[in-house]
């Protein structure tokens, strides 16, 4: 009966033993193990790499024109008895726009073309008279004091002359100014004279735009002013859809102090159908570059920054900035990644800064990994 009792007995303390040291050998491995939380996600790992891929470099601004040119008034007081231009009319050089009334003028003009022949024949008259003193001065026949004074009187004669006929020669100036003509060649966009008004000098009456061209003054990042020069080439498309080709005319050698943009003029083609004022954006091609390459899939945002999770030595991720220069579908360029650098490409979304992760075998490794047991 002892026997019985002690049996039930012996088997408790030896379940309680392997209980014991069971839970002594969790223990052990708990502390030889990984820290408790660290995240062991399997992800994909591709290398980045050095590849010359064409740069598009998108900027935006206003369109604006290559040259405004005010029309104003050089002559004043006349009424503007004809205008012959419009806001929208393309304008050739030398193109009659406005008339003013210039019978004022034609009256100035007679009187003074009178004025000029009366001292045409003054003049005449006492160079006559200048060389008969100078004849009877030398026979004798002439006081000096004669002379002299025929001498003066030629010489008033001829400066009444060279007076009225640059009092002739300013009033034809200013009839040729009454006929206001284009500068230029040109796209007029702004018109403020009507026909009957009073033209003050100096007012201005049009404002063109030289040859009707436009530009775009995109504004640049300081990073991307560097890649861009005179002749590259952009596609222009504005908020109403509206696309057409350009050329970068200049590249300005300033950047703003406070928003660290730079601005690159951008010529656009003619018939674009922007005008002046409107906002519109560029693709600016600027050409194959080397530059940092990695998978479309491995560029994550954190905080609204754009970045990578690369791979230490020991497999642990930390989050690296980058910016995006250029993206494809299979490969994005970016510059804060150097080359030969492992990042995290499938299961960067959900990794930590720290985390240490497993690297998921290559899908060709794999595979034959899968082939090994069936071959035996």
């Amino acid at each position: 009966m002892a026997k019985t009792l002690r049996t039930p007995a012996l088997l408790l303390a030896a379940a309680a033993a392997l209980t014991l040291a069971a839970c002594g050998g969790h223990d052990d491995k708990s502390k030889a193990g990984e820290k408790p939380g660290a995240s062991r996600q399997t992800v994909s790992v591709a290398t980045s790499i050095e590849q010359a891929l064409p740069r598009v470099i998108v900027a935006s601004g206003t369109v604006s024109a290559w040259e405004e040119v005010p029309v104003g008034a050089e002559t004043g007081g006349l009424t503007a008895i004809g205008v012959y231009a419009d806001e929208g009319s393309y304008v050739r050089q030398g193109q009659t726009l406005v008339k003013l009334n210039d019978a004022l003028l034609q009256a100035q003009l007679r009187q003074q073309q009178a004025g000029v022949q009366t001292a045409e024949a003054n003049a005449a008259r006492d160079d006559a008279a200048l060389a008969r003193a100078q004849e009877l001065k030398t026979r004798g026949f002439l006081s000096q004091a004669s002379l002299d004074t025929a001498l003066a009187n030629q010489r008033a004669s001829a400066a009444n002359l060279a007076s009225a006929q640059a009092s002739l020669s300013e009033t034809r100036t200013r009839l040729a100014q009454s006929e206001i003509k284009a500068p230029v060649s040109g796209l007029i966009i702004s018109r403020s004279v009507t026909k009957g008004q009073i033209v003050a000098a100096g007012t201005e009456l049009f404002r063109m735009v030289r040859e009707g061209r436009l530009e775009l003054d995109a504004q640049v990042p300081e990073t991307d002013l560097p890649a861009l020069r005179a002749g590259q080439t952009a596609t222009i498309t504005s908020n109403e859809g509206v696309a057409t080709s350009g050329t970068i005319r200049i590249v300005t050698p300033e950047v703003d102090a406070q928003t660290r943009l730079g601005l690159a003029r951008i010529t656009l083609s003619p018939g674009s159908g922007l005008k002046p004022g409107m906002f519109a954006r560029a693709s600016i091609t600027a050409g194959a570059q080397p530059t940092t390459v990695v998978p479309t899939a491995a560029v994550l945002y954190r905080n609204n920054k754009s970045g990578v999770f690369v791979l230490d030595t020991q497999n642990a991720a930390h989050f690296r900035p980058v910016t995006v220069l250029s993206r494809r579908d299979d490969q994005t360029s970016v510059s804060g990644v150097e080359a030969g650098v492992r990042v995290v490409v499938q299961g960067a979304g959900f990794l930590n800064e720290g985390d240490k992760v497993t690297i998921a075998a290559a899908p060709a490794a794999a595979a034959a990994a899968a082939a090994t047991p069936a071959a035996k």
